[in-house]
């Protein structure tokens, strides 16, 4: 069997694209580049957490369509928007079922009440989930989200509307990102309960395609797969194993011992000489990385705008 490695910094990339293969094993291998440093979505801004959570353990009202960027629903099966750009309305999945662990049983199915439990802690800096692990949820603020939504109101079990302050033609799309992760808000009542708030961010409950199991820092996640998945054609496997490998050049002899089946986050020095190994696949794609240099235009010379010229014409551009 080939093994892969990808450039692609997401590891939802590099299983789409095992997953033809995928079907002949129930267990797949990935050799991840580091350990995460917790399992609430919200809480991060790297690929190396998002991986290990929203693209595993948890879904989202809406989501982006394999290998691109245009959305299609998620939890959500549709929304309108009201005429002047404020309100957005959305209707939620029917039937979809909450993970079953060994520390939380949920007894109802996903609804509204989850729906904002998840948004309204993001805006509440007084949430007991917030205090439990100090956090700004830095990619939900540094995208504005906690000054454009102004409310969600929840209308019946399975319609929610936001409400928003200002204009946001990209509202849709944000809610597709790993940070907008849809929690449980039966199993945060239950921490709350036992005083364990901390435990949402070690002990993950979601909707998605894969079940953590047990975590051990700098070795290895295990999750299972979610048999009660709202999308069942797409849980191929039967376990998902994270063997947590910092080392590049480990990572490289793992996949070819056949210790694991993908790897990611290749040395570039060894691309070229994983191309040309039949027994790998390398795949790679166009990042939407967004680079840039800013100047902090109130200290010298940088407030003199001939110096901020001279250095934009000293960049090589192409």
């Amino acid at each position: 069997m080939d093994r892969i490695t990808f450039k692609p910094l997401l590891l939802a990339a590099g299983l789409l694209a095992f997953m033809p293969m995928a079907q002949a094993t129930s267990t797949l291998v990935y050799c991840s580049e580091a350990s995460p440093a917790g399992f609430d979505p919200s809480q991060y801004t790297s690929g190396t957490d998002f991986d290990a959570s929203a693209e595993t353990v948890f879904n989202r009202l809406t989501q982006f369509k394999r290998g691109g960027t245009e959305v299609e629903p998620g939890l959500a099966t549709s929304w309108e928007v009201s005429k002047d750009g404020l309100a957005y309305t959305f209707h939620l999945r029917d039937g979809v079922k909450f993970h079953t662990t060994d520390f939380f049983t949920p007894s109802r199915d996903f609804n509204a009440d989850d729906v904002l439990f998840t948004f309204n802690r993001l805006l509440d800096a007084q949430s007991p989930f917030r205090k439990a692990y100090p956090s700004e949820s830095p990619y939900f603020t540094d995208m504005g989200l906690n000054t454009t939504i102004k409310s969600v109101d929840k209308l019946d079990e399975h319609t929610v509307r936001f409400s928003l302050n200002n204009v946001d033609a990209s509202f849709v799309q944000n809610l597709a990102m790993s940070f907008a992760s849809v929690q449980s808000a039966e199993y945060a009542a239950q921490l709350l309960k036992e005083g364990r708030a901390e435990e949402i961010n070690q002990k993950p409950v979601g909707t998605g395609p894969f079940v953590f199991k047990r975590y051990q820092k700098d070795s290895q996640i295990r999750y299972v797969a979610n048999k009660q998945y709202w999308k069942p054609e797409d849980v191929k496997l039967d376990n998902l194993v994270f063997a947590i490998t910092p080392d590049a050049a480990s990572r490289l002899q793992k996949l070819k011992a056949g210790e694991c089946q993908v790897s990611g986050y290749p040395r570039p020095a060894d691309i070229e000489v994983m191309k040309q190994d039949p027994n790998l696949r390398v795949l790679q794609q166009a990042g939407f990385n967004l680079g840039f240099l800013a100047y902090n235009v109130t200290h010298p010379p940088l407030d003199q705008l001939k110096v901020r010229q001279a250095l934009d014409m000293a960049i090589d551009k192409p």
